[in-house]
């Protein structure tokens, strides 16, 4: 019980943090302007980066990383069955699989050489951007069904968010 219980504070101090973080690094949207976490970044400007080619080589190696990252929860969640263990993963795995971490590296054409993103991502951008918000409603479900410590439904939720970045892999990127 006292893991659930510290899963749960996590999940609250996370949720805190992320929102504090998101106020102070976020700028002021001009007037009459919405910002829109999920809008396609049109140029390098609008990104944290430097140049495309930095943001496809960050976006390549973190997608990379949070699959390695996935691999690792099933063996703590699954395997083990080690909640605790997996706690500070799990709080990993939903920040940086978010779409607010990683929709500013797809800038608006920047697929083709040393990128293994599909163009239909910047046809399609509604949908794509849309894959994200289902990624993390799994990855939500996940952290849920983990503070039960049931670990035949910690599977299949963990079943369900290898399936929503597989389901955008083949639309989008090319094996």
């Amino acid at each position: 019980m006292p893991q659930r219980h510290r899963l749960k504070r996590a999940s609250r101090h996370a949720a805190v943090g992320s929102a504090l973080a998101l106020l102070i690094c976020t700028p002021l949207a001009w007037a009459g302007e919405e910002l829109n976490a999920l809008a396609m970044p049109q140029a390098v400007s609008d990104t944290p980066f430097a140049s495309e080619r930095e943001a496809v080589i960050w976006r390549r190696e973190e997608l990379k990383d949070i699959e390695s990252l996935v691999r690792q929860l099933r063996f703590d969640l699954v395997n083990n069955q080690d909640f605790e263990v997996a706690t500070p993963r799990l709080m990993e795995l939903q920040e940086r699989a978010s779409a607010e971490h990683l929709l500013p590296a797809f800038i608006n054409g920047t697929h083709g050489s040393g990128s293994e993103a599909r163009a239909s991502i910047w046809e399609e951008w509604d949908q794509f951007a849309a894959g994200f918000t289902d990624l993390e409603d799994k990855i939500a479900n996940l952290i849920d069904v983990a503070e039960q410590q049931n670990p035949r439904d910690t599977a299949r939720a963990l079943s369900e968010v290898g399936a929503s970045c597989k389901s955008c892999h083949r639309a989008y990127r090319y094996d």
